[in-house]
């Protein structure tokens, strides 16, 4: 406990655990629809892309490179759903595409025009969220902030329509729903969401952000209301316990924030079996 109070008497630990549970919070809305309507896979995607539009920004020396990386990253996720619902491409091989090629042309970039010595270290603490959760300054805060409150409340506005869309598109479409415009909605939210995510886990690891609290919320609860409601509460709580724990024993904060979930899904696996009988 004294190390901790300690700890959290630097300004740059508190902004951590502020924009930590805040990103915990957001990712864990959408990531029960992504996975009903498995599209975890784009999620795993965006993060690609987004880590290749992070080392263009970083290699022009753009001031900041919150709002192109968020731009390109949005782009994307709408031609990820052009090129999903045509005939030529299908989904799963437009985001194989787009990931592994944005993956490339990223590193590719941070090589060729890096303006640090250690290249190798950039590349890891981007992938992998290592130490960017603690670079975080005020605007940067603020700016997490209003983006979550963006994503709430675009939640609560729409949650019937993306009830909707989630479990029954066919019958929404043939009732006069726009099913491609909530779409929409679902994919640009999670684009945010994933660029918010990288300054706490890295663009590897966010998937991971999003699926597992969702996939333990699905092992004890049923309806979608409690899914939601469980997976935000243990995504923020695992968010939390990751930080402090990395805090304490110096692990990397993205990878100990990931471990927890992991930990906690098979907590509920064991619930679940418990439960069943």
């Amino acid at each position: 406990m004294e190390a901790l109070l300690y700890y959290f008497s630097f300004p740059f630990v508190r902004y951590a655990l502020i924009v930590g549970v805040l990103i915990a919070l957001c990712s864990s809305l959408l990531g029960v629809t992504l996975v009903l309507k498995r599209f975890s896979f784009i999620g795993d995607g965006l993060s690609h892309v987004a880590f290749g539009a992070m080392a263009i920004g970083t290699a022009a020396s753009f001031t900041d490179n919150t709002f192109f990386v968020m731009a390109v990253t949005v782009a994307s996720a709408v031609l990820l759903l052009r090129m999903g619902s045509g005939a030529k491409i299908k989904g799963d091989a437009a985001v194989a595409m787009l990931s592994v090629g944005a993956l490339a042309a990223g590193y590719m970039v941070m090589s060729v025009f890096s303006t640090s010595a250690n290249v190798a270290g950039d590349v890891c603490s981007t992938l992998f969220g290592s130490v960017s959760i603690l670079t975080l300054d005020v605007s940067e805060v603020w700016l997490c902030v209003a983006m979550s409150a963006v994503v709430l409340v675009l939640f609560v506005l729409f949650y019937n329509r993306i009830f909707a869309v989630t479990f029954d598109e066919d019958y929404m479409r043939a009732t006069g729903g726009r099913a491609g415009a909530y779409n929409l909605i679902i994919a640009v939210v999670t684009a945010v969401i994933i660029v918010l995510a990288m300054n706490l886990v890295g663009s590897l690891l966010i998937s991971a952000l999003i699926i597992f609290p969702a996939l333990s919320a699905m092992r004890l609860f049923r309806s979608f209301k409690g899914v939601v409601a469980a997976s935000a509460v243990i995504s923020v709580v695992c968010a939390i316990a990751g930080m402090l724990i990395s805090i304490l024993s110096q692990t990397p904060v993205g990878a100990t924030v990931v471990i927890t979930d992991m930990a906690v899904f098979f907590v509920f696996m064991i619930l679940e079996r418990i439960f069943s009988r």
